[in-house]
C-alpha cells in the first residue's frame, strides 16, 4: 500500500532532506583534503622511485661499459714484459752486425703486429724522449747534468711506459736533465 500525502501537508521527518550549511559548502571534507594530499604524495614518490630507476639503469650501463673496457688491462699488464724481451732482443740484434737479416726483419715483423694487436685494444707508448719530465707519467731513474737541454728534459728511456683506454698502465723510467752546477 503506497501512502499519499495531501497537498499542503508537511513531508514526513525521514523524508526531509537536509540542506548542507555554508560551512560544508564553502570547504570540501576533510577526508577528500586528505585523500587529495596522500594523491599527490604517492605521484610524487613514484616520479622519485622513476628516476631512481632511470639513473640506476644508466649507472648499470655505464659501469659495464667501463668494465668491458677495462677488461683486457689485466693481460696487457701482463704481455707488458714480453713486450719489452722482444725489444731488447731486437735492439741486440740490429746493433750486432753478424745476425741474420731475414731473422730481424721476421723480429721486426712481429714487434710491428704485436704493438699494433695492443694498440687495436686500447694500449699507447707514453712519449718521453725529449719531454719535459711529468711526474705522472714518467718515473725518474737518475738525473744528468747536460748542458745542452733545458733542466727536467727527458734525456734518455730505460723502460717504457704504456697508457691503457687513458690511463697510465705503466709510468716511463727515464734519465732526466738538470743544469751544471
Amino acid at each position: 500500500m503506497i501512502k499519499r500525502e495531501k497537498p499542503g501537508a508537511a513531508p514526513a521527518p525521514e523524508q526531509e532532506e537536509k540542506a548542507p550549511t555554508e560551512a560544508q559548502q564553502e570547504a570540501p571534507e576533510p577526508d577528500c583534503q586528505e585523500l587529495a594530499a596522500q594523491v599527490a604524495e604517492l605521484k610524487e614518490r613514484a616520479l622519485r622511485q622513476a628516476a631512481e630507476l632511470d639513473n640506476f639503469k644508466k649507472r648499470t650501463e655505464r659501469e659495464k661499459a667501463d668494465f668491458f673496457k677495462r677488461a683486457n688491462e689485466g693481460l696487457v699488464k701482463d704481455l707488458l714484459p714480453v713486450l719489452d724481451n722482444l725489444e731488447r732482443g731486437l735492439a741486440s740484434a740490429q746493433e750486432n752486425p753478424q745476425s741474420d737479416q731475414s731473422l730481424v726483419q721476421g723480429l721486426e715483423m712481429v714487434h710491428a703486429e704485436l704493438l699494433k694487436t695492443l694498440a687495436r685494444y686500447g694500449l699507447e707508448p707514453v712519449e718521453s724522449l725529449g719531454q719535459t719530465f711529468d711526474p705522472e707519467r714518467h718515473e725518474a731513474m737518475m738525473q744528468q747534468e747536460d748542458p745542452e737541454q733545458e733542466e727536467n728534459t727527458v734525456l734518455a728511456e730505460a723502460q717504457k711506459g704504456y697508457m691503457f683506454e687513458g690511463r697510465l698502465l705503466r709510468p716511463a723510467m727515464v734519465v732526466v736533465s738538470r743544469k751544471p752546477s
